[in-house]
């Protein structure tokens, strides 16, 4: 058998980064700029862009295609930073032999490769489950890809809605629980900033094209509270506004959902809602080879400390929503932890020199929503994690925030400065 990538006269260090979305592209980027030259870096991810997924749903209610805009192709990033890049399925992980046994996938049929590294940062995300969900594939519709996307913006614009109710919210999911801080509590669904996102630029659109109001939609969850995340008092004055003012409909406490059918959605308690147009997001389910991994807790998620380091083996870290750190499944929580990973694996090989930025993983919800005709939301809060922080802002600068972030993001090539995102707080507050 050939050696595995990166044994053969290897003289440095080899860090192995798993996926290059978010979390993955922004901290093997990172970990070049603090390490320096001092590892060898190589990406590997299924394919060879960057989905900029918090964009799409604002992309498809101006009938614009996600694949033109919101694709970002990342190798001249990587290779301007001389980090090495791997098109290839992920098959499975030994921590043991520190080896990666992976599938080219550029086209079919290609054979089993090992790749061995001396740091790993794993940043996979995770599987979202519609699978799991029956009558998804036949009545359902979500915004978490460009294909869901565009599928979507064809009922929308292709004359197949006909102006009937609208149910918009997630399935269950099942966090796990081994090795979660006291202040990380138990979640019902992964992220509900997405639904009252698309609930707000939905409603924008009906109103603009005479098809509908708020009044068309129910927004529903399985847990006591909506995007509970964002903190109790700020998911009251979301919906004050959306349903005693707009008039959307809310049922929580669904549970899970139990089948989207042609005329509605079943819940696992019983209840039920009527709907033409099912918007559903659904349980971030870790990779199965995760699953049975000495790393990660009893659901699939890497355990890690609040330096994104596994316990057992600590040239391991996660960052993102294959982290079990990550909850909410949030972009700017990859982000921070992506930065983390960098610092720390440049500590390691002693060039490091900035202490006072040393620090561990400390949760802050921070997003922008689309809320249609050019106008967006803002959130910033550690409510949920026991903090006193809890903002919710709406207007104009703010949907100039999204959009100046997005631009940020690919003129740095998945390397936003932190000043900017701290400049960007500074602003939304």
């Amino acid at each position: 058998m050939n050696k595995p990538i990166s044994q053969i006269g290897a003289a440095k260090p080899h860090v192995v980064v798993l996926g290059s979305n978010f979390g993955g592209l922004t901290a093997a980027r990172l970990i070049r700029e603090e390490a320096k030259e001092t590892v060898d870096i190589t990406v590997i991810d299924r394919k060879s862009y960057l989905v900029f997924i918090p964009n799409i749903p604002l992309e498809i209610f101006a009938n614009q295609d996600p694949t033109k805009s919101l694709h970002m192709q990342f190798y001249s990033f990587l290779k301007e930073d001389h980090i090495n890049f791997l098109q290839a399925e992920v098959n499975s992980i030994d921590p043991i032999s520190r080896t990666v046994e992976i599938t080219p996938n550029e086209r079919p049929g290609s054979a089993v490769e090992k790749v061995h590294y001396d740091y790993l940062v794993i940043a996979l995300g995770a599987r979202l489950d519609y699978a799991a969900i029956p009558g998804f594939g036949e009545y359902g519709h979500t915004v978490s890809d460009c294909y869901y996307g565009n599928k979507l913006r064809r009922y929308l614009f292709n004359k197949e809605y006909k102006g009937g109710p609208i149910a918009i919210g997630c399935a269950r999911f099942f966090m796990g629980k081994k090795g979660n801080p006291d202040w990380l509590h138990d979640m019902k669904a992964a992220c509900e900033g997405p639904p009252l996102e698309i609930s707000l630029g939905l409603t924008a659109l009906l109103n603009e094209k005479k098809w509908g109001s708020a009044k068309n939609i129910t927004l529903f969850t399985p847990g006591e509270y909506i995007a509970e995340d964002a903190g109790i008092p700020i998911v009251k004055q979301f919906l004050h506004m959306a349903v005693d003012e707009m008039g959307m409909n809310y049922i929580n406490n669904t549970q899970d959902i139990k089948e989207i059918t042609k005329d509605g959605i079943e819940f696992t308690n019983g209840q039920s809602v009527e709907a033409e147009l099912k918007i559903v997001l659904p349980n971030w389910n870790p990779h199965s080879f995760m699953k049975q991994l000495p790393i990660v807790d009893e659901v699939g998620f890497v355990t890690t400390d609040l330096f994104m380091r596994n316990t057992d083996f600590p040239e391991i870290m996660a960052v993102g929503d294959a982290a079990a750190l990550a909850a909410p499944k949030l972009g700017g929580i990859g982000d921070a932890q992506a930065r983390i990973v960098a610092r720390q694996i440049a500590k390691d090989m002693g060039v490091f020199h900035k202490p006072e930025e040393d620090k561990p993983f400390n949760p802050v919800i921070m997003c922008f929503g689309d809320m249609g005709h050019n106008k967006a939301f803002y959130i910033h809060s550690d409510l949920f994690y026991g903090g006193k922080t809890g903002i919710l802002k709406m207007g104009y600068k703010y949907f100039m925030l999204k959009m100046g972030f997005k631009e940020s993001y690919y003129m740095t090539g998945g390397k936003p400065p932190y000043w900017g995102i701290k400049l960007s707080e500074i602003i939304g507050d």
